[in-house]
């Protein structure tokens, strides 16, 4: 894709001008370098936003299972003949995979790119989704779980991925646009999976039957997920030939023994902020989690037969949190108030938790969407803040890791939390299982109060600006990373 001229751009520092008025396929610009008076050529090259979909998709593909089995819970206990905790783990096998993998693939990203993270989170996935169509046998549960532990593991490798695609392909002004289009690809294929599944298995008595519609969604999934993965491997590229900006440029220059990621955790840690932050984000997103594996069980209890019903109720929930996390998104851009946005969202997530739970069993289902939409709307929402959020109190630490942390805890307390709430709704009904995550929904909302609001990025930036006016300040090299890194804070996903 990249021109073939970039390798002699050093020494003629025209040949990439000249590349850009000889090729359709890229933009050019020349940005100075104020360390040296050179200038570096970049290039925005027009695949890049094929790589950006072409990521989104598979994606899609991947988050579309993680929810499939749980929207009709009851119709695949009815057809393995287990319990419903059964079930509940084909959901929370996504969270425990993530926490001992994180780390490893997070490294691997590093030392590989992107290209072998991508190739192996769509072997894995299409391979999960094959040994799934095997399964569809009534005495194949452990089967479909094995297949299910697969697709788990492809997700580790795609949840880091948007903020390293979006700094390596998009240029400083774009990278907030790759990032969501990446993003919203996960949160389409979760709303796709609240939706689909009970429309194709319908709950029905024969076994047999419901083989067959069992049998259809598996093939759906592992024909999407294979013609998916042989694009990957003919399109998918690792970088652009010629940097978009000027911190790639010289992050292709870094030596590997400049950056410790180990070093990078132990910081992290340290970071009483941070980590405030850390395990109040869990607590708030473990709802979530929990509220979404657990939805089909709530709604069948009070609204019984209304399984399609409840894959839109989910649907609602996301396509709300979508619409919430770009408005959050927008305001943080416009306002820089990143405390106090995050505390007000978490209150009214709390809001939206103790009106849900009070309105469930009403017996009016237009209510529960309106209710689960106004959830979703605050709790989804939260979710960019709690990233946004985390890169000021960590600057300049890699927003990989931090996000990783992120990551990590909301796992542990979904799995804690889904436990917690089925075993509750199992023996007290939904209403006392919606009330223990309203505890702890108000203990993150405490918590919240108390992180000290430390803007290290804003600072940073307001150091660069005065930077900018100094004759002797090296100045462009640090607001295209300031740039980048502020744009790759937008790595939220379920």
């Amino acid at each position: 894709m990249g021109d073939k001229s970039a390798q002699n751009m050093d020494d003629d520092p025209r040949v990439g001008a000249k590349a850009t008025e000889a090729s359709e396929q890229t933009e050019c610009s020349r940005i100075p370098n104020g360390d040296s008076g050179s200038a570096v050529t970049t290039h925005l090259y027009k695949k890049r936003w094929v790589i950006v979909f072409l990521f989104s998709v598979y994606s899609l593909s991947n988050a579309y299972q993680w929810i499939q089995y749980g929207i009709i819970s009851n119709v695949i206990m009815k057809f393995y003949n287990v319990e419903a905790f059964a079930v509940d783990w084909l959901s929370m096998i996504y969270m425990l995979a993530y926490i001992p993998f994180i780390f490893p693939v997070t490294w691997l990203l590093d030392k590989k790119g992107l290209r072998v993270t991508a190739l192996l989170a769509n072997v894995l996935n299409c391979a999960g989704t094959w040994i799934k169509v095997a399964s569809a046998r009534h005495d194949l549960f452990g089967v479909t779980m094995f297949g299910q532990f697969l697709s788990s593991l492809s997700q580790v490798f795609i949840l880091g991925m948007p903020a390293r695609l979006a700094s390596v392909w998009f240029g400083a002004d774009e990278v907030s646009t790759a990032c969501s289009i990446g993003v919203f690809g996960n949160q389409m294929g979760i709303a796709i999976g609240f939706l689909v599944p009970p429309i194709l298995v319908p709950n029905v008595d024969d076994i047999n039957e419901l083989a067959y519609h069992i049998r259809i969604m598996f093939y759906i999934s592992a024909g999407v997920a294979t013609f998916i993965f042989v694009i990957v491997i003919i399109v998918f590229q690792e970088r652009p030939e010629i940097p978009p900006t000027q911190a790639q440029a010289q992050a292709r220059n870094m030596q590997p023994d400049e950056y410790s990621y180990m070093a990078s955790i132990l910081r992290l840690l340290r970071n009483k902020p941070f980590m405030l932050l850390v395990v109040s984000y869990g607590l708030n997103v473990g709802c979530f989690y929990a509220i979404s594996t657990l939805l089909n069980r709530m709604i069948i209890e009070h609204y019984p037969g209304e399984e399609v019903n409840a894959g839109r109720i989910g649907l609602t929930i996301v396509i709300a949190g979508m619409a919430g996390s770009l408005i959050c998104g927008i305001w943080l851009d416009k306002t820089k108030t990143y405390k106090q946005t995050t505390v007000v969202v978490y209150v009214l997530s709390l809001v939206g938790m103790v009106v849900y739970a009070f309105t469930l069993n009403l017996g009016h289902l237009w209510v529960v969407f309106v209710t689960a939409g106004l959830l979703g709307f605050f709790m989804t929402g939260y979710l960019p803040l709690g990233f946004e959020f985390a890169v000021e109190l960590t600057f300049p630490e890699s927003e990989g890791t931090s996000s990783g942390l992120l990551n990590c805890s909301a796992q542990i307390f979904g799995i804690i939390f889904t436990i917690g709430q089925g075993k509750i709704i199992d023996r007290w009904g939904t209403l006392a299982g919606n009330i223990f995550l309203c505890i702890f929904l108000l203990i993150g909302t405490i918590m919240t109060g108390f992180i000290k609001s430390d803007l290290r990025r804003q600072k940073a930036n307001v150091q660069t600006e005065v930077q900018a006016v100094s004759p002797t300040g090296s100045v462009s090299s640090v607001l295209d990373y300031g740039a980048t890194a502020c744009s790759r804070t937008r790595q939220w996903q379920f």
